[in-house]
């Protein structure tokens, strides 16, 4: 098979013939990062999803950024409020909101819901971390104060088992576990409250608003994620970071499946976190393996989950040597190009592992080409954050 005939070129038509493809509609159609900060994967994302929007009904989008400051972001893009500058600074984590892709977007999901009836939708799916975690404070009272009736305990005893924030955001908890308070009585307790709480919202979501109900559900899954965090955080074994890593792409699983309840949406993220198999990745002497979020998000949805990997040809000075997938592919005569991945696993004959000068770039692994339903390929990327 010639490797041109596994691919097209990049654009509305492609996309459209993609999702026709497919045994179902999905209702989350995860676009990967090999790498974050491409400047040409950013343009290439909205152009995607502008089609999207206009030709095949998406009303959402989510992205791999805190989902509790997406809410600034989505208020904005809904309603106008907020001026857009202080928006792109609070509603992204990650320095997410210093792209000027991401700006671009947020530009023109606001301009779009100014002219239609049926609004266009932001979400944030990461849960509020880095390599360390946020203070549960915000989800914790947030939720405490949707509730009703007897509570477990008043927001003052909730601020005091809080604390200060500085004791749970800590960056140096990173790297020394010792320095956590995850394990400690005030987060044992705190544990015990939120799993109280979210019991309680289960019996009181009847007397709330589609809104609030979503908000507060929003607020509750994000709690518990973040004290289960903070627990492994304060662990000193060698599944620690095995375990924070599964511990986030099951937050980000947990809000994939509340997006699809909007669905159908564009989900963009790094290929690690949407791909349909174990993520891998070598950590100091450690190599981690656990279930990405595309992979548990998948196991929900079945056919209703798509995921296309995205592939870099030549990243700055950094070319693919011409045995490895993306050195066969800069050899299509596309400079923007949409590949089907199982035909392509057939077509390419043992190729080789790509080892990158550029430590932020992710390859594309020649044996799991069959888990992928497509790639993006971008034969040169110049913009690169």
């Amino acid at each position: 098979m010639d490797i041109k005939d596994t691919a097209r070129p990049l654009d509305g038509a492609g996309v459209s013939a993609f999702l026709r493809s497919l045994p179902a509609r999905p209702l989350l159609l995860g676009l990967g990062e090999a790498r974050h900060f491409v400047g040409e994967l950013g343009e290439v994302r909205n152009e995607v999803f502008r089609h999207l929007v206009e030709n095949e009904g998406y009303r959402s989008f989510a992205i791999e950024s805190d989902c509790l400051m997406g809410l600034v972001v989505d208020d904005h893009v809904r309603t106008g409020a907020g001026d857009l500058d202080d928006v792109m600074e609070r509603g992204f984590s990650h320095n997410f909101g210093a792209s000027a892709a991401n700006r671009e977007l947020v530009r023109w999901m606001r301009a779009y819901n100014e002219e239609h009836d049926e609004k266009l939708r932001f979400f944030g799916f990461d849960g509020p971390l880095e390599y360390w975690a946020a203070s549960p404070r915000e989800a914790l009272t947030a939720l405490h104060a949707f509730l009703d009736g007897p509570l477990p305990c008043t927001p003052e005893e909730l601020d005091e088992l809080l604390g200060p924030d500085d004791r749970w955001s800590d960056e140096a908890t990173a790297r020394d576990p010792a320095r956590s308070i995850g394990r400690s009585a005030d987060a044992r307790r705190l544990r015990l409250i939120a799993d109280d709480l979210v019991a309680l919202l289960d019996t009181q979501v009847p007397r709330l608003s589609a809104d609030d109900g979503e908000l507060a559900a929003l607020y509750a899954r994000t709690a518990v994620g973040l004290l289960r965090y903070h627990h492994w955080m304060a662990d000193a074994s060698e599944a620690r970071w095995t375990r924070l890593s599964a511990q986030r792409d099951a937050m980000m699983a947990a809000n994939l499946r509340a997006v699809a309840g909007h669905g159908p949406a564009l989900v963009f993220g790094h290929n690690l976190h949407l791909q349909r198999n174990k993520s891998v990745m070598p950590l100091g002497d450690q190599t981690l393996e656990w279930w990405s979020a595309g992979a548990i998000a998948g196991a929900h949805l079945g056919d209703r989950y798509a995921f296309l990997a995205s592939a870099l040809g030549t990243t700055g000075d950094d070319a693919p040597p011409p045995d490895t997938v993306e050195g066969i592919l800069s050899t299509l005569p596309w400079d923007r190009s949409l590949i089907d991945a199982r035909r392509l696993a057939e077509a390419v004959t043992e190729p080789a592992p790509r080892v990158s000068r550029d430590f932020r770039y992710f390859p594309l692994d020649p044996a799991r080409l069959d888990t992928i339903d497509a790639v993006v390929f971008l034969r040169q990327a110049v913009d690169l954050g």
